[in-house]
């Protein structure tokens, strides 16, 4: 895949395009069904197959104050989207000035003239332009109008019902982790880097590392315990995670999110640490007391560790 950031002129010698367009937050299922429909197009009409996605959330651009919660930040994404072998990602900046152009202009003005777009392919409830107002019908007749085919892709059915991202955040805020990750064809992840604690865990003999996260809109999964796998620059190796808010310890607002290390001695301070999340163990609680609260831990890692036996790494 190669990407082309929209902020410069596309040469025309890569014109024209199969294309499909939309925020594609965590490249779920969804999403790389209608990339294969883009894909299978592109391959009938002898064309090359392009995603066109944007840098900021469209409603961040027009709420300054708006605070998304993201299944995925922008470099993710892209690497997430290389992987489904399509041709190329526009990197689309949407601003106020292109939020006003309505869909026809959208499509004759940027997709058309700009872009190159011979083939456009619909996700099968999207809507763009200005207020969202127009939908499929409208954009056929456009696109016969100046000269572009417009597709409406089926839609993926899992398990019984469909698939979006805004479903996926809730299953995540469930602590779903199992189908969350179904969804997603991947495990969910958080990244960041390793900062200095409280140093408690270490004192009761499970130390962590306390993560600070890169992406301050990613989601954050239900406050609790997980079954994780933990890459470092050294390797992956298997361990719990903790998100919570230290009831047992402190009256204190923050969610801490620290991973407890299997197999692993040294200083990580200021290291880069992804966890990937594999499953959900338990909801955080106040225990009555630090020895109550390290029991849990012990009856914690056994779990985890059974949750993880299966993995070879």
């Amino acid at each position: 895949m190669e990407l082309i950031d929209f902020s410069h002129d596309i040469p025309t010698a890569r014109l024209p395009l199969v294309a499909t367009l939309g925020f594609f937050d965590g490249v779920h299922i969804g999403h790389r069904y209608l990339i294969e429909q883009v894909k299978k197009t592109a391959a009938g009409e002898g064309l090359p197959s392009a995603v066109i996605t944007f840098p900021i959330h469209p409603r961040k651009v027009l709420q300054q104050d708006y605070q998304p919660k993201l299944l995925c930040g922008y470099d993710e994404k892209i690497e997430l989207l290389s992987d489904t072998d399509i041709d190329y990602c526009i990197s689309f900046p949407f601003t106020k000035e292109r939020s006003k152009l309505s869909a026809e202009d959208f499509m004759r003005n940027i997709l058309k003239e700009k872009i190159g777009v011979k083939t456009l392919v619909i996700g099968y409830d999207h809507r763009f332009g200005r207020n969202r107002e127009e939908g499929f019908t409208e954009y056929k007749r456009y696109g016969e109008e100046m000269g572009m085919s417009v597709i409406q892709a089926k839609e993926l059915r899992f398990e019984g019902g469909g698939v979006s991202s805004s479903q996926i955040r809730r299953l995540l805020s469930e602590g779903n982790m199992v189908k969350a990750n179904k969804l997603l064809s991947y495990n969910y992840r958080l990244s960041g880097k390793i900062v200095e604690g409280y140093q408690v865990g270490r004192s009761i003999g499970f130390p962590t590392a306390n993560i600070k996260v890169r992406e301050k809109y990613k989601v954050i999964p239900k406050l609790g315990v997980y079954a994780v796998l933990a890459h470092l620059s050294e390797g992956i190796h298997k361990g719990m995670l903790y998100i919570g808010k230290r009831p047992t310890l402190h009256n204190d607002s923050r969610i801490s999110v620290e991973a407890n290390i299997f197999d692993f001695s040294g200083n990580l301070y200021n290291h880069p640490l992804t966890v990937e999340f594999i499953d959900f163990i338990r909801a955080d609680q106040k225990f009555e007391n630090m020895d109550a609260l390290v029991r849990q831990i012990h009856r914690d890692k056994e779990a985890v560790m059974r949750r993880l036996a299966d993995f070879r790494i």
